[in-house]
């Protein structure tokens, strides 16, 4: 229930009942409901500038988050480059170059990415440039990736190549030392044993008695095992692939057959002096591309740097050969 006011009349000296119009009333609660609305408006729109909502919050969080796991990205980004930087140098002037291999080229390497913008699916963000960036460095990462997985994979095929050449060039004496009563005669100009005449030696001459054992200077197969070639007697010959081949002659018998696979140090015959020979001794020559060169320098795997000094000492006399 309303309360019911009064005022004083001084003219009646007496107090009167106040009514209120029912118009102003209407009037002053248009004008109250007005204000409060108005009131409330401005409330919402200050409370929205400078108070949050819960899922703002969260959204605020999540964005914060999002660019915390980016800064660490392009930190652990920063450092795969470091370690993929330091892989391609090590590629370039150490690996490629023992190989035989060309240097991949820097650009090469750093090609970027060229044609359609392959990030306008990332632009219209508030986060783009930041995102777009991150996208383009891991795409390159990527790119740097693939080229040295391709080239580790080339070099894993040369090294293998490389491997199996070491294995099949001739590498080790025929003879070994223990077995030797000299080493008669080098390669280059000797007197011929037979006709007096200085004419050029192409192999060099081992010194041992008949029945001494020879070994295979390097892996490869037997192309030849008989006594078909003039001068020779019974000689054997090796393919060892990458143009290389050795020749054994005068040889007392045999131990390998024509065809057959031949490891490095495999007994593969004996010491004779069959053909035209003066005393028992193993001819050898290597041949490289069908030319005949010094064996001299292919004895790298089974004397020190002593005993391949003395064996140059005396391949380097220009004395009688022995065929």
């Amino acid at each position: 229930m309303s309360k019911v006011k009064y005022y004083y009349d001084s003219e009646t000296l007496s107090y009167r009942k106040i009514e209120r119009k029912k118009r102003k009333t209407f009037k002053y609660a248009t004008v109250f409901l007005l204000a409060a609305g108005l009131f409330g408006m401005l409330s919402v729109f200050i409370g929205s500038q400078y108070f949050e909502s819960p899922k703002e919050k969260a959204l605020a969080r999540e964005v914060q988050n999002m660019q915390l796991q980016f800064d660490l990205l392009n930190k652990k980004m920063n450092e795969a480059e470091i370690v993929l930087n330091n892989i391609e140098e090590r590629d370039n002037t150490i690996y490629r170059l023992y190989f035989g291999a060309n240097p991949i080229p820097e650009e090469q390497r750093r090609i970027g990415f060229g044609g359609v913008n392959r990030y306008k699916n990332l632009e219209g963000y508030d986060n783009s440039s930041l995102i777009i960036e991150t996208n383009k460095r891991i795409d390159i990462l990527q790119k740097q990736i693939v080229v040295q997985s391709k080239s580790l994979d080339e070099i894993k095929l040369l090294a293998k190549e490389k491997e199996k050449f070491l294995a099949t060039i001739p590498a080790i004496q025929p003879v070994k030392n223990e077995d030797l009563t000299r080493m008669a005669s080098g390669f280059g100009y000797r007197t011929d044993p037979f006709t007096k005449v200085r004419k050029f030696h192409a192999g060099m001459d081992f010194t041992a008695p008949r029945g001494t054992p020879i070994y295979a200077t390097g892996d490869g197969v037997v192309k030849r095992a008989d006594s078909r070639a003039t001068g020779y007697g019974k000689h054997i010959r090796i393919d060892h692939g990458f143009g290389y081949m050795s020749l054994y002659a005068h040889l007392y018998k045999y131990n390998v057959k024509p065809y057959q696979k031949v490891k490095r140090g495999d007994l593969i015959g004996f010491v004779g002096s069959t053909g035209r020979s003066e005393a028992p001794h193993l001819h050898y020559e290597i041949f490289k591309d069908n030319l005949k060169i010094n064996p001299i320098n292919f004895y790298y795997g089974n004397l020190s740097a002593e005993e391949f000094g003395k064996l140059l000492e005396k391949a380097s006399l220009e004395n009688q050969s022995l065929d």
